[in-house]
């Protein structure tokens, strides 16, 4: 996109003396309601919870903050409601606002509105933010001015004020923020793959796949498209796509695209093969995170990063906290924390990324799929399961028979029972398929329970 386009973007968009309501006091909501007031509107923060220290530097701005049941007339009289990605559309108040013509955006669409460099959208079911990190990382040793953020890291309001024409903002995208799209614009858009999810939030599979595609809704001939070959489902999804289509495949056979060859991930083209990075330089557990890489590799190239920069990155980077981490070996057994596989394909590929001996840890807020779809591949490399959490009575009728499954109820007790299972040389996998919220508030204070259990074992 030109500078001129940047411009048009912003000059049709001016919050001065608007009333808006920002929906949901977490991250991009706190950083979306600063943004705002910063631009002149009149804003109300409202958030569902009875306290919310954290918006208290919101109000010396000048910012409403309303706590507890939301307020319909906060939402029938704005101007415009922004919604943070937790947040579902369809609340009441939401849809009364709707139904008098107010528009209703993501978090992601009004930065979007503001942002003078171009966008990097990754989405994707599975291995969005490592895609994003990684990529971030390729970009900024390549000597690019980069952000990262989005869904990890600052969301995209807060990095409003930094965005130059020459930066490039890496950004995470979740359907929930793409639900709520309108201009959201990416220079390059990635989907890493697709499986269903969700569905605790979303009413079906297609509506979730509808919400992952509109990532690639206003692209053009001049933008590109980074798509998995190997996975039918996202080729289905970007198949309405206008921007140039890069493909990228672990296992299919493409005759362009980015593929592995001869040790390398290779860029390969109709007259030539460029290699960008040995897969010796990659340290990360599980043959699917090679997948992200080529992913991170494509974007790569297209942004004009030399292979001796992706390699640079790719070789200093050891993944993401909660997402194949190695926390340590006791006494012979490995412990691995995938907090982060909150859905049953994640789960699937972690399992799948060892041999034998393992015990996994299953279980939470089953947010829909098929759990059965683990129990072949449980059975061929799994000594036990530890069922964990609400989905406990789903797990044990889901995967008896393929593999022992005990049922624990506190969390410390099921890495302890784990422990003793594995022993004396097996793998202890924490990959749960199911969201986190019945007992911990995210998964990420799952994983860091997850590794203060493991090291008080090592201290027994």
């Amino acid at each position: 996109m030109s500078a001129s386009g940047f411009a048009a973007r912003e000059a049709d968009f001016d919050v001065t003396g608007k009333r808006v309501t920002v929906v949901g006091a977490a991250r991009s909501g706190l950083a979306a309601a600063e943004l705002l007031a910063d631009r002149g509107a009149i804003v109300t923060l409202s958030e569902l919870r009875p306290e919310a220290p954290e918006t208290d530097p919101l109000r010396a701005l000048g910012v409403r903050v309303e706590l507890g049941p939301h307020r319909h007339d906060s939402f029938t009289q704005a101007d415009l409601i922004v919604l943070s990605p937790g947040v579902p559309p369809e609340l009441d108040a939401i849809q009364s606002a709707r139904s008098r013509g107010i528009p209703v955006i993501a978090e992601i669409e009004l930065a979007y509105r503001w942002l003078r460099g171009r966008v990097i959208a990754i989405t994707g079911t599975k291995g969005k933010s490592t895609t994003t990190a990684l990529t971030g990382r390729m970009l900024e040793v390549a000597g690019f001015k980069v952000t990262v953020g989005g869904n990890i890291g600052a969301p995209l309001s807060a990095q409003v004020n930094e965005s130059t024409p020459d930066t490039f903002h890496v950004v995470e995208t979740s359907s929930f923020q793409l639900e709520q799209i309108d201009r959201f614009h990416p220079w390059i858009a990635v989907m890493l793959n697709f499986s269903p999810d969700h569905l605790d939030r979303h009413p079906t599979v297609d509506a979730y796949g509808a919400a992952k595609a509109r990532i690639f809704e206003n692209q053009d001939a001049n933008d590109f498209a980074v798509i998995n070959a190997d996975d039918p489902a996202v080729l289905a999804l970007a198949r309405h796509g206008r921007a140039v289509r890069r493909l990228f495949a672990r296992r299919a056979a493409i005759a362009e695209g980015t593929v592995i060859d001869d040790g390398w991930i290779v860029e390969r083209r109709t007259e030539r093969t460029d290699r960008l990075v040995p897969l010796e330089a990659i340290h990360l557990l599980g043959p699917h995170l090679v997948t992200d890489v080529m992913a991170a590799a494509t974007v790569g190239a297209i942004a004009g990063a030399a292979p001796g920069a992706m390699t640079a990155a790719v070789d200093s980077f050891r993944g993401l906290e909660h997402a194949m981490e190695l926390v340590a070996d006791v006494h012979g057994v490995r412990f691995v924390n995938d907090s982060k596989a909150t859905n049953v394909e994640s789960a699937l590929r972690s399992i799948e990324s060892f041999d034998r001996d393992l015990v996994v840890i299953i279980g939470g807020k089953f947010k829909g799929g098929d759990l059965t779809l683990l129990r072949e591949p449980l059975r061929a490399r799994a000594k036990a399961v530890v069922a964990i959490g609400e989905a406990r009575p789903l797990v044990v009728e889901a995967l008896s028979g393929a593999v022992d499954v005990y049922p624990i109820a506190s969390f410390g007790e099921a890495v302890e029972r784990a422990y003793a299972l594995a022993r004396p040389s097996g793998v202890v996998l924490l990959a749960p398929a199911c969201a986190s919220f019945d007992m911990f508030r995210d998964y990420a204070e799952r994983g860091r329970r997850f590794k203060e259990e493991v090291s008080r074992l090592s201290r027994q």
